[in-house]
């Protein structure tokens, strides 16, 4: 894996995403040069006008592939999905540079060169994109993993699912104290002959994970340092889980590993671009969606004739536990009451129902993020007394209020929405994470990767 803003990125996806970007910008190069050849104009081409422009092509559509999800470590569901999306990515980037066109006409491109551009670049996108699944589905192309330990946490990585640890294989587990207690079956075990480098160097191995659950107790400090001076990556367990799956593992986790651990910025450090981020990016949002939020206003209106509120205000938990009110379009009955909802739940109106699948109810927010009570990214804001309750029976609860809640988040767009204690101690995994690598630049992936929840329907609700 490579840090790309404090975030842990597939060396595969990222070199797709590098190899796809620029196979965009040499067709937004070649297609107008082409397209004018083509076309009679015999003077030699502008590459002053045309490299500037097609850079800024690229970067574009590139921007919407990922908010599309075409780069994420789950981004396989099929050929068709595939396909749809990859179509969707390119009409609204086309949709998107006509826009730009029009606002900055030094970036417009013409109709037969916007064609021929888009069209070498699709072609060249799909035809790369299914090349990639075709290598990537081969053994070989996976990092090879050797875990040391078989015990409770060497466990840990063998119930991970497969689309949890893309990219990567786990070859084998070492046995290191006989009496080691067995988490891991016998069958996924591999015997040391000799030495550790030795197997290691047998099996193509790029990467040792140490999985023990006492490492007091006979640790093999000299047979590791070997492996590592032969050129082996040498990973703890809670590092190589956290990396694979985005999330920390919250029952392996202890207050050393917050505290010497790297990651966890200084909020100060980062307050300023993060506020110039969720007042910018607010702005820009709430420009183009209040058409969408008037309608809203106004079909949740004629649905109770002018009765009932149009907005729902609720007392929420925010930084450092300060509560405060968070606005949002009402979805449900106003004497409907408290507690969370669930699937089906008939206190919901049928125009709350459409905005909550559209996601449009939370829009109001914004408000709440341009008064400086919530950020664009962060963990959700709860109700105080649910807070109460899972600080009581989660532990590292509280430092999910570290920093400021936020409309989207990467538990948000990582998992469904929690409705119980368990859902919300897995949520919280996702939390740490967040909060551990946070940057303005992760906070970017996470607005881009929500478009995708949004359209997809993934993700939190």
């Amino acid at each position: 894996m490579i840090r790309r803003f404090g975030h842990s990125v597939s060396p595969a996806l990222l070199g797709l995403l590098g190899a796809e970007s620029s196979l965009s910008f040499g067709s937004f190069v070649f297609g107008p040069v082409l397209w004018r050849a083509w076309s009679g104009g015999g003077a030699d081409p502008d590459w002053l006008g045309i490299l500037p422009k097609a850079l800024v092509c690229a970067l574009v559509l590139s921007a919407i592939l990922i908010a599309l999800g075409l780069y994420e470590r789950r981004f396989w569901r099929g050929r068709a999905d595939m396909l749809l999306r990859a179509g969707l990515g390119f009409l609204f980037g086309l949709f998107a540079l006509a826009v730009l066109g029009w606002l900055v006409p030094a970036l417009a491109l013409g109709r037969g060169e916007s064609s021929l551009a888009f069209g070498f670049a699709g072609a060249a996108v799909l035809a790369l994109r299914f090349g990639f699944l075709r290598a990537t589905g081969r053994a070989a192309f996976a990092r090879r993993v050797l875990v040391v330990g078989v015990g409770a946490q060497a466990a840990r990585l063998e119930r991970l699912r497969p689309d949890e640890t893309w990219g990567c294989r786990i070859l084998g587990y070492v046995q290191v104290h006989e009496d080691e207690p067995a988490g891991v079956p016998p069958e996924r075990r591999v015997q040391v002959t000799h030495r550790l480098v030795d197997l290691a160097a047998g099996l193509q191995i790029d990467e040792i994970v140490v999985a023990l659950d006492d490492q007091r107790r006979g640790f093999p400090l000299d047979e590791l340092l070997e492996c590592k001076l032969a050129g082996i990556r040498i990973c703890p367990v809670l590092a190589f889980a956290e990396r694979e799956t985005g999330r920390i593992a919250l029952d392996a986790l202890r207050p050393s590993n917050v505290l010497f651990a790297e990651g966890f910025p200084a909020l100060f450090d980062r307050q300023a671009p993060k506020r110039c981020l969720d007042v910018a990016v607010s702005l820009l949002l709430l420009a183009l969606a209040w058409p969408f939020m008037l309608l809203a206003a106004l079909a949740i209106g004629l649905e109770c004739r002018f009765r009932e509120p149009i907005l729902y205000r609720q007392v929420r938990v925010g930084q450092h536990d300060r509560p405060f009110t968070i606005l949002k379009f009402r979805t449900m009955r106003a004497d409907a009451g408290g507690g969370l909802t669930k699937p089906g739940d008939r206190r919901i109106t049928r125009v709350g129902r459409l905005l909550r699948e559209t996601r449009i109810d939370e829009l109001p927010q914004l408000a709440n993020v341009l008064r400086g009570e919530m950020s664009l990214v962060g963990p959700r804001p709860e109700q105080p007394r649910y807070v109460a309750e899972l600080r009581a029976a989660i532990p590292f609860y509280e430092l999910r209020h570290l920093g400021q809640p936020g409309l989207t988040g990467w538990a948000q767009i990582c998992h469904p929405y929690a409705d119980s204690e368990e859902s919300s101690r897995e949520k919280l995994q996702y939390d740490l994470y967040d909060l551990k690598n946070a940057s303005v630049g992760f906070d970017l992936l996470i607005l881009l990767q929500t478009v995708h929840a949004v359209l997809w329907g993934s993700g939190a609700r």
